[in-house]
């Protein structure tokens, strides 16, 4: 164990100015290394894929991620986050389908904008990109049963559907609409973003949309009973948190996006107090 990976890892963590730092604090030390690492990890995937232009040079980058994140289940690694990462695997059985996994959803954002995916294609991304990094996620935090795994699949989809709604606006600036086809057809909204934004019934398409999440919020939260309570904290924690969030964006409303809607620090220190601390 080094502290200077940890300390580096650590600074990756704080450097993306998220609410995750704080909230990974209920974690004992080693738990909460391991998630830094997770995230870490996470960030600069994402960040590849995020960086303007075509995706052919990305790819090579993303290769070379697969190929690092392999050396990691046979003892190698290279630099403060594979260091971190391979402790982390070592210690709390972390696969590397998961990673793998993480992996492939950030391909299909880089591959081509996404615009109006069928509700299967939607399921896919959001299997990829959010509860691949849950069922990461429940080992760190200490429980490896198929109910934990149960609780990534749920609240992973939630999470990710609720920053699909809050961010709507944001992602039709850059030519995607992640509403899925199915919605947008039945209520005659245009695949074309932003002609989808300035649609009349957009509102319907985002309420079935957020029933969706919901949804999946109830799932993981039944799937939380039977898992280890004291593991599951910091689940219940985010669970928590984004359904807020969903339950704030439908009471603002589809038609003015451009207000952003965000949890006071009150709010985020209630949360907490209910579901983090206990």
């Amino acid at each position: 164990m080094s502290i200077a990976d940890q300390q580096e890892v650590e600074g990756i963590v704080r450097a993306a100015g998220t609410s995750f730092h704080r909230g990974m604090a209920i974690l004992p030390p080693p738990r909460r290394q391991a998630m830094y690492a997770i995230y870490a990890f996470c960030r600069i995937v994402d960040d590849i894929v995020d960086e303007p232009g075509p995706f052919a040079p990305k790819r090579p980058l993303l290769d070379a991620w697969r190929a690092r994140i392999a050396a990691l289940y046979h003892g190698a690694a290279d630099d403060a986050v594979t260091r971190e990462l391979r402790r982390a695997v070592q210690s709390y059985g972390l696969r590397q389908e998961d990673f793998s996994a993480v992996i492939d959803g950030m391909a299909m954002d880089a591959e081509h904008d996404i615009v109006a995916p069928s509700l299967a294609e939607l399921d896919l991304y959001c299997d990829r990109v959010a509860a691949a990094v849950g069922r990461l996620s429940v080992r760190a935090f200490g429980d490896a049963s198929p109910m934990a795994d149960r609780v990534a699949h749920e609240l992973g989809r939630a999470l990710q559907l609720t920053n699909i709604l809050r961010d709507i606006k944001e992602d039709a600036e850059r030519g995607r609409l992640y509403l899925p086809a199915e919605f947008r057809a039945a209520e005659g909204v245009p695949a074309d973003a932003a002609a989808a934004l300035a649609h009349p019934a957009l509102g319907r398409v985002c309420d079935r949309l957020a029933g969706l999440a919901q949804a999946h919020f109830r799932e993981a939260h039944a799937a939380m009973r039977a898992c280890d309570r004291r593991a599951m904290r910091p689940a219940r924690l985010m669970g928590a948190t984004y359904a807020a969030i969903l339950r704030r964006l439908a009471r603002r409303g589809w038609r003015r996006l451009d207000v952003p809607v965000k949890l006071s620090k009150v709010e985020k220190i209630a949360i907490l107090l209910r579901h983090g601390l206990r």
